[in-house]
């Protein structure tokens, strides 16, 4: 995916997933779009996954994603929860955190 991501003219930083999701953190330019971004991303991704039988069943990603930006000094603790996600997400869920994360920059979602 980090590769995907790169070669979307974006630079990836890290790249982690657990069992239900995945995170990738990356830079983008200012004639990037994130949407395109993850279109391709998602698409391509699939299609390896799904070329390569890399799972027992067709994979297919949700339909959508959540994005969220950080600024300069937030990198390296981005990066560190990033590659220590499998280790936080023991302490609470991939969806608890996420609405927490919603609820708190007032995000509207579905439940």
């Amino acid at each position: 995916m980090g590769n995907l991501i790169n070669q979307a003219n974006c630079k990836t930083m890290i790249v982690n997933g657990v069992e239900d999701h995945v995170h990738c953190f990356f830079s983008m330019k200012p004639v990037a779009s994130i949407s395109d971004v993850m279109k391709t991303v998602k698409a391509k991704s699939s299609k390896y996954i799904n070329d390569h039988n890399l799972i027992k069943n067709r994979f297919e990603w949700q339909k959508g994603y959540g994005v969220f930006s950080c600024n300069h000094e937030q990198i390296d603790n981005v990066y560190r929860y990033i590659q220590t996600q499998e280790e936080h997400h023991r302490k609470s869920s991939f969806r608890k955190e996420y609405v927490n994360l919603l609820e708190k920059f007032d995000i509207d979602y579905d439940a």
